[in-house]
């Protein structure tokens, strides 16, 4: 294998607190290490436009505490067919670039991973996304500071719930997984959470409207993963059908829960992950995702990190059932 001497680092998918926070890690601990860095600008669309500048530490200064990502981010269609690819490998070689570190979640993943296959091209990822979905690693860079926003919005929407004593649904983020929308929900306080992992031919609604509300509470909070079919509006409508009795009402939190400085807990995972990134070159390794578990860094192929299932705690669902009585 030929010596890395440049590292590109790119931004792809939606943006999630903390990315810059990594950017920063994976430039000054390659720069430490020798090597010299490029940033790559709006993703795979900037290799393919050759959206290209060398990156120094002053580049990353200031940037720990900032929201969003600096490299800006893009979802790239031109990057899924084979021609697009081909421009942005030749894009990469013109700049001398060795080897690619992603910051993205699954998809941008799996364009790393097709990447490498095509082109036989080092790449490292890092586990960028709110959803905290990617198999491999206990926690994801924005995935705390998301649950954090989420929780702020619900105390306040709590407020206006008790005064007018209503049904509050609120949405939030997650794609196909539940782990905002379940631990939200218990930091919280809400009454309930409707997530894809708890679903089984039991009426989740039915459930609880006989669980809670029915029994002694005049006001209630249920937190609802995004789902274009059942979201915080079908339940909200069935309610309305259903239970005319209660005053329902619906808040979509949509996205304000990317934005916002990271935490100190998304700031230290993105700092650690980013070194992790530039040791693993160092280790020559390729075609990985770094991540942690019970807080170690650890290699996970980026083939299981995007394929396999991540499983959500199933005993959290018990603790929010049994606390929200």
């Amino acid at each position: 294998m030929a010596k890395i001497k440049c590292i590109g680092i790119l931004t792809s998918g939606g943006d999630s607190p903390g990315m810059n926070a990594a950017i920063r890690a994976v430039t000054r601990s390659a720069i430490c290490n020798g090597f010299t860095v490029k940033g790559i600008y709006r993703g795979y669309d900037g290799l393919i436009n050759n959206d290209i500048k060398p990156f120094t530490s002053e580049n990353v200064s200031n940037i720990i505490q900032r929201g969003g990502t600096i490299l800006k981010t893009a979802r790239s269609k031109e990057f899924t067919t084979p021609e697009g690819r081909q421009k942005a490998y030749d894009n990469m070689r013109a700049n001398e670039i060795d080897a690619l570190i992603v910051i993205g979640g699954n998809g941008s993943l799996t364009g790393a991973r097709i990447f490498a296959e095509e082109f036989d091209v080092p790449c490292i990822g890092l586990p960028g996304t709110i959803d905290n979905d990617l198999y491999g690693t206990d926690l994801t860079i924005g995935y705390d500071t998301t649950l954090n926003t989420i929780m702020h919005c619900v105390d306040k929407i709590r407020d206006t719930a008790n005064s007018h004593e209503r049904i509050f649904f609120v949405e939030v983020m997650g794609r196909d997984a539940g782990f905002l929308a379940q631990n939200s929900a218990i930091a919280s306080g809400a009454e309930a959470a409707i997530i894809p992992e708890d679903a089984t031919n039991a009426d989740q609604l039915e459930q609880f409207i006989g669980r809670g509300i029915r029994k002694s509470k005049n006001s209630s909070i249920v937190i609802v993963s995004e789902s274009p079919k059942c979201g915080a509006l079908y339940y909200a409508d069935r309610v309305k059908k259903e239970y005319p009795e209660y005053d329902v009402r619906v808040s979509i939190l949509g996205h304000l829960q990317r934005g916002g400085s990271p935490s100190a807990r998304d700031r230290i995972l993105a700092s650690r992950l980013g070194a992790g990134a530039i040791q693993a070159i160092l280790d020559g390794q390729r075609n990985v995702m770094i991540g942690v578990k019970n807080d170690q860094i650890v290699y996970v192929p980026i083939v299981d990190a995007i394929r396999k299932e991540k499983p959500i705690d199933k005993t959290l669902i018990k603790v929010l059932d049994e606390l929200s009585i």
